[in-house]
């Protein structure tokens, strides 16, 4: 069951504050449960009616929010006002914060695409922001860069009714969220770990590598640093989450589901490190295979040259201005060249036996 609401909320021209931009549409969906039981008629005006009520629970999902609109709901709702600056902050790190009343998060959800060029990243990031409360859970939600696919919410809502989360409370939401975003990690690490075994087959091929391995190579790196940045902090946002649960002592069967969801962001955090360490492998690796070619250039030129040397060597004497035994007769030909072809023939067979041509 995907989301149930969606309302629009425009701000008036001259709310907004400095650096912001006045008359922006704010999207917002949500769901309200009550007794566990999902109910219509859900409004982002009335989420603070919904959140005193004992026996509700309310998900509100805001997208691309105007700074005032969120100010006026951290005014209404008690929310701290630095986890709201972060909430919209350009660039903020993953990470969990544990206030009295509530707790906030930080993560980045990661698509896989296809890249459009050697230059083109493989991952595109979706930054998710939540204010955890007692019973419900708001998400702030800020656009992906241009011409990439948006986050699909829908997904998270799904998740949480295969789990039947209603009956678990706002904890499963956050499970929910979580899982979905550290699988889409491990999707994201499972394309760049086959990006770098496409890099390994291209680098020992017969042909040899193509010109673009490096720049590929580069990027890939990149990438790989990117994501670390998303997958390592995901161990202290789920550790603090789960603790801040626990200390609650509410929904106990979620206990499970958090330990697995966990371990799998050991393992996303594991497997990051490892691919760092095979795509360095796989650029050193080719820098030692290019001077092995080239050595292996070297070695040939070295030969060709010895035994061009050799015809040189012989002739350059009968062109002097000396006399030679030989010299200016028939017999004197043939005994140079007779000597020459003895000699590079010899050169010959002891370079091609000592793989040197």
């Amino acid at each position: 069951m995907s989301l149930r609401f969606r309302c629009r909320i425009e701000t008036k021209p001259g709310t907004g504050r400095a650096g912001e931009h006045d008359g922006r549409v704010t999207e917002v969906r949500g769901r309200v449960w009550r007794n566990g039981r999902p109910q219509d008629g859900f409004s982002f005006h009335a989420i603070s009616d919904c959140l005193a009520s004992e026996d509700e629970l309310v998900w509100a999902d805001v997208y691309d929010p105007d700074r005032a609109a969120l100010d006026d709901l951290a005014a209404e709702l008690g929310l701290n006002s630095w986890a709201v600056e972060d909430a919209t902050a350009p660039k903020e790190r993953a990470k969990a914060s544990v206030y009295p009343t509530h707790t906030f998060f930080t993560v980045y959800a990661v698509d896989a695409v296809p890249p459009v060029d050697d230059t083109t990243s493989l991952l595109v990031k979706h930054r998710i922001s939540a204010f955890v409360l007692p019973r419900g859970l708001i998400t702030v939600r800020l656009p992906p860069v241009a011409g990439t696919a948006d986050f699909d919410v829908t997904t998270v809502s799904d998740r949480f009714d295969e789990l039947g989360g209603q009956n678990h409370g706002v904890g499963a939401l956050v499970h929910g969220l979580l899982d979905v975003v550290v699988d889409g990690h491990f999707e994201a690490v499972q394309a760049l770990d086959d990006a770098i075994e496409a890099l390994e087959d291209e680098l020992f091929a017969e042909g040899g590598p193509s010109r673009g391995l490096q720049r590929r190579t580069f990027r890939l790196r990149k990438d790989l640093v990117d994501l670390r940045r998303v997958v390592l902090p995901m161990r202290e946002v789920v550790s603090a989450i789960q603790h801040r649960r626990l200390d609650a002592r509410t929904s106990p069967e979620l206990d499970p589901l958090y330990a697995d969801l966990y371990d799998h962001v050991l393992r996303a955090s594991e497997w990051t490190e490892s691919l760092r360490d095979m795509v360095t492998t796989v650029f050193e690796t080719n820098l030692s295979l290019q001077d092995a070619r080239l050595n292996v250039v070297m070695k040939k030129l070295t030969g060709w040259a010895a035994i061009i040397a050799v015809p040189t060597a012989v002739t350059g004497f009968y062109g002097q201005n000396v006399q030679y035994p030989g010299i200016d007769t028939t017999h004197g030909f043939v005994v140079s060249t007779l000597i020459i072809a003895l000699l590079v023939g010899l050169l010959y067979v002891t370079f091609k036996r000592r793989d040197w041509l």
